[in-house]
């Protein structure tokens, strides 16, 4: 067993020793006896109440084991979240929230996750129509960006520059100022890259 499941297992009994109608209660989730249902980046997953397991639930039916960066996302957001978090309406890019817990001198720089941006670069209509499917509205600078709905309650803005003769394609993340209120910055790493997977599965769907 890998180091990653080792981690899931070990967070998903940690997962049962928090009070789940609270979770409920905060993040208006759906839930019966033996799950709790969450909404992730248009995917639904659900969290058994007796093991603590994330399940994925696929589109024709049936459930598949939630990956690290899924599962590490949502036991973060609904065991760690603060009792009254609220979004401000102000987004910042990614790496001020760095700054707010690492300080401005280490905090990483504003080319993370710039790695692999060849498979969106000079693919605009695709993008545009992965970032639909994910729920998301146009809005603010780029070539493609838009507002997505990474939680129905906690949105964040992707905006993605294609490459010219002059720079390489570009992307840039803005989370809500009081992001850090839902989830430990740490997490905030695994939700994005879970929302640049999500983006270049819904491509590859496509094509």
């Amino acid at each position: 067993m890998s180091n990653y499941e080792i981690t899931k297992r070990r967070m998903a009994a940690e997962f049962l020793k928090y009070d789940q109608d609270a979770m409920l209660r905060k993040f208006s989730l759906d839930s019966d006896g033996d799950y709790l249902y969450i909404d992730f980046l248009a995917r639904r997953y659900r969290i058994g109440r007796r093991d603590g397991v994330v399940e994925r639930m696929e589109r024709g039916g049936g459930t598949s084991e939630a990956d690290f960066n899924e599962a590490m996302t949502l036991y973060d957001l609904l065991c760690q979240g603060k009792e009254h978090c609220h979004l401000s309406g102000q987004y910042v890019p990614f790496q001020k929230l760095a700054q707010v817990v690492m300080g401005a001198v280490s905090a990483p720089g504003a080319d993370m996750f710039q790695s692999g941006l060849q498979v969106f670069d000079h693919r605009d209509n695709e993008l545009r129509r992965a970032c639909e499917r994910l729920g998301g509205v146009p809005e603010g600078r780029g070539d493609v960006s838009y507002r997505i709905p990474m939680f129905d309650f906690f949105p964040v803005v992707f905006q993605f520059w294609d490459s010219d003769d002059e720079f390489p394609a570009s992307m840039s993340l803005l989370f809500d100022r009081n992001a850090l209120d839902y989830m430990h910055y740490e997490t905030t790493w695994y939700a994005a890259s879970q929302l640049l997977s999500r983006l270049q599965e819904e491509m590859e769907a496509e094509s």
